[in-house]
């Protein structure tokens, strides 16, 4: 009972929990990690956990010698996206969880106007905010759910041929808060009720489609996921992952892809998917071998 009743406490006097998850980028982490010690305001009470997935980058060093308060997690493989969120999650004492990538930037001290925004509307459960460019033009980072169609364009890159506008909200205003399907993982803030209601990431997905799936899952159990203007970062996008080489991007992709369709939609959709999978992926590597030829 003592220990429920310390548990409750902690959580009530945590605000916010920063959870980054960090590959070989180690000099945008420390721009993310300056930004927040300038920006978080001061009467937030807040907690940030770095986990490295193995970089072997120094920035595990780093953050032990500039950023002492930070608690850092050293992974000695790299698990992925979704199970080193989850390894910090279970470990994060916030009411809010904010799933935070290495390659953003805080511009300024409103995060207080967003967390206000965020408490007092009950039904909603994710957030995302505005992202921007490093030239402060807008990123795209309002999706709908993917459609099988959708799917088919994206894996033989047919969206020149065919409009894939509603799957990537091309009609979305980008100045209004809204109620939306998917938000960016780059900033994905979460309520403890939805952890609580539906669990951790899907750890399944190694990488991409896992922010997508926690949408769905957070609407079919009740929850709203919401769109927030008022408050923007820089995101420099996709860093870690553009290390990799393209066709090692389309086989986890394809994964991902894979498993996000066994769980959300019908069996013969899965298996047509399953069935055009490798013909997408020899595609992509006559691409890859004609650019280094």
């Amino acid at each position: 009972m003592c220990l429920e009743l310390t548990l409750e406490l902690i959580c009530f006097i945590m605000d916010l929990s920063i959870i980054i998850v960090s590959w070989r980028v180690k000099k945008l982490l420390e721009q993310c990690l300056t930004s927040l010690f300038k920006f978080l305001p001061t009467d937030l009470a807040y907690e940030i956990i770095v986990v490295d997935n193995a970089s072997g980058d120094g920035a595990v060093e780093m953050i032990e010698e500039k950023f002492k308060t930070v608690k850092t997690i050293a992974l000695k493989n790299n698990l992925g996206f979704a199970k080193a969120n989850n390894i910090a999650i279970k470990q994060a004492s916030g009411r809010f969880i904010l799933l935070l990538n290495p390659d953003a930037e805080f511009l300024n001290d409103d995060l207080s106007k967003l967390l206000n925004t965020f408490k007092n509307k009950k039904s909603v459960g994710i957030l995302g905010c505005k992202l921007i460019n490093a030239d402060q033009t807008i990123q795209p980072s309002v999706r709908r759910f993917p459609r099988i169609f959708d799917h088919i364009l994206m894996m033989f890159k047919l969206h020149h041929l065919f409009s894939l506008k509603n799957y990537l909200a091309s009609d979305f205003d980008y100045e209004k808060p809204s109620v939306v399907d998917q938000v960016m993982g780059a900033f994905f803030m979460i309520k403890r009720e939805v952890l609580e209601k539906i669990g951790d990431l899907d750890e399944k997905y190694y990488i991409w489609f896992e922010e997508v799936d926690y949408c769905l899952r957070a609407k079919n159990a009740g929850f709203e996921t919401i769109y927030y203007p008022d408050f923007a970062v820089i995101h420099h996008g996709g860093q870690s992952f553009k290390q990799l080489k393209h066709l090692k991007q389309q086989w986890l992709f394809s994964c991902s892809r894979l498993r996000y369709l066994w769980k959300n939609e019908n069996i013969l959709a899965y298996l047509l998917i399953l069935f055009l999978t490798p013909l997408s992926l020899f595609l992509s590597f006559l691409a890859d071998f004609k650019t280094n030829d």
